[in-house]
């Protein structure tokens, strides 16, 4: 006997309700059928046209509706690939200073497609490129030599590198979904449309500009530098002064050991060739002493990219990028000197004072990489002290002992202006960096001490090893700006 639906009442009500039910697409279609009064928001999501001449696509953000829910953070991972660490989108929240007037917001970030983007302009490679109609600042993953200058350029913190892939990747807008006439993947996901694309005015030029930068957040970077697009709006209007929730946990940076011993040998061979050649030290160890260091110091700069092979497109940025300036220069110098070397007579002597003279000039490059990023740590006092010191003192230690004795105490003094408990670099060297801080000076002292009975290979031993630790805290205690995070939550 088959049972009927006249027989089971509750079945027949609910095999009725499957044939009724509808699929989120179509029940929101009803929906918006039913309330027309619906259809400007989701339209209103992105711009119905291209940009005009003078305008370019930006990212809004209206943060009286954005709750912080990083809805729009896992869009973009889910849509763009992304690896398990890597995020082009990040939330966090800033803080009002106001006495009696508590203030916290949640904020949502990604690349503010700069019109006058660091990224791009630093980059040695060209692998970014800015759309001309609609502003975007794309990267080109397959031009990309993973050398993350990038990253050190950009004030916000926006390209991230993929150890997975050895280059560097970041947000380009969906700009395929947009020219789609679809939303990006953290505007669609964002539940209480918090995220949009507007098209702002921009002038066009060598240097782009943003005409109207008072919507930019104020707890953020200086949008002087990079002119980022993107707007923060609020109807309740926000405090004058706002911080990020973050702004006190200061983070150790990346050692970069390979760019360490990139500099620090350059710039002790260099001093020690310069020595020989131009100081009258006329000691054939100090001649190859300082040939080695070059040469190892020129080829620990391959270890430092993500795609090796890659690194023959070093040339291509040489007209914005100082890190291309510098592979070219000391390249030359490398190859100068060591035609100097092979060559026998005055022919030789001549080859090997120029590939000097251009060594020189590979390391000025070399400072100007970091003092053009404008991080406080990497301003031109810190910078020509540490590396024309390094430089120097290699240069006088086996001619002029007294001289270099007086020049590392120098060094060491304008060293220990950036252990100031008040600032971020003093928060990191008496902190978690600590132990390399005091290895850094230890060393120093024992090549200071050493020195007042008598030059040795150990005392310049010393001193090198002293060196590298500098030129690692230099790299790890650096203030790093970025976007606003989580208060107690590093990234």
């Amino acid at each position: 006997m088959v049972a009927s639906r006249d027989t089971f009442p509750l079945l027949a009500e609910l095999l009725a309700d499957q044939q009724r039910l509808q699929t989120p697409i179509a029940r929101f279609s009803d929906l918006a059928a039913i309330t027309p009064a619906l259809a400007p928001v989701y339209r209103d999501l992105i711009p119905l046209t291209a940009p005009a001449p003078g305008e370019q696509y930006a990212f809004e953000v209206d943060l009286d509706a954005c709750s912080g829910c990083k809805a729009c953070v896992a869009g973009c991972h889910s849509l763009n690939g992304l690896d398990e660490n890597e995020t082009w989108r990040d939330v966090g929240v800033v803080l009002g200073t106001q006495a009696g007037h508590p203030f916290q917001q949640t904020i949502t970030s990604a690349c503010h497609h700069c019109a006058d983007p660091a990224c791009m302009n630093g980059c040695p490679v060209l692998a970014y490129e800015k759309d001309p109609i609609t502003g975007i600042v794309r990267h080109l993953d397959d031009q990309c030599i993973g050398c993350s200058y990038c990253v050190l350029k950009c004030p916000y913190d926006v390209p991230k590198y993929s150890e997975r892939l050895g280059i560097v990747r970041k947000c380009d807008m969906c700009h395929g979904r947009l020219a789609a006439g679809e939303a990006p993947a953290c505007v669609q996901a964002c539940p209480t449309h918090a995220i949009r694309i507007v098209k702002v005015p921009v002038e066009n030029g060598p240097h782009g500009r943003v005409t109207d930068t008072t919507h930019f957040l104020s707890a953020a970077p200086s949008p002087n530098d990079t002119q980022p697009t993107t707007r923060y709006v609020s109807r309740r209007g926000l405090p004058k002064k706002l911080v990020a929730a973050d702004t006190a946990m200061p983070r150790a940076q990346p050692a970069h050991w390979p760019l360490v011993f990139l500099l620090v040998f350059t710039q002790i061979g260099a001093g020690l060739l310069a020595a020989q050649v131009f100081g009258g030290a006329e000691s054939p160890a100090v001649l190859w002493s300082g040939a080695v260091f070059f040469a190892l110091g020129v080829g620990a700069s391959v270890a430092h990219l993500g795609q090796p092979l890659r690194a023959w497109r070093i040339f291509l940025g040489w007209r914005k990028s100082w890190l291309s300036r510098e592979a070219l220069v000391l390249g030359a110098a490398a190859g100068a000197i060591a035609g100097g070397l092979a060559l026998p007579g005055e022919g030789g002597e001549r080859l090997l004072q120029a590939g000097i003279l251009t060594a020189f000039a590979g390391i000025f490059c070399s400072a100007m990489i970091y003092v053009d990023t404008r991080r406080r740590l990497w301003a031109g006092e810190q910078t020509w002290v540490r590396m024309g010191g390094t430089v120097a003192i290699a240069a006088t230690w086996w001619t002029l002992p007294a001289l270099a004795v007086t020049l590392l105490l120098g060094k060491l003094i304008v060293e220990t202006a950036t252990l100031a408990p008040g600032s971020i670099q003093g928060k990191l060297q008496r902190g978690p960096l600590r132990r390399l801080c005091f290895g850094r000076f230890t060393f120093a002292a024992i090549a200071l001490a050493s020195m007042t009975t008598a030059t040795s290979a150990f005392t310049f031993a010393m001193f090198v090893t002293g060196e590298l630790l500098e030129r690692a805290l230099y790299f790890r205690a650096v203030d790093a700006p970025k976007m606003p995070g989580m208060g107690g939550q590093p990234k």
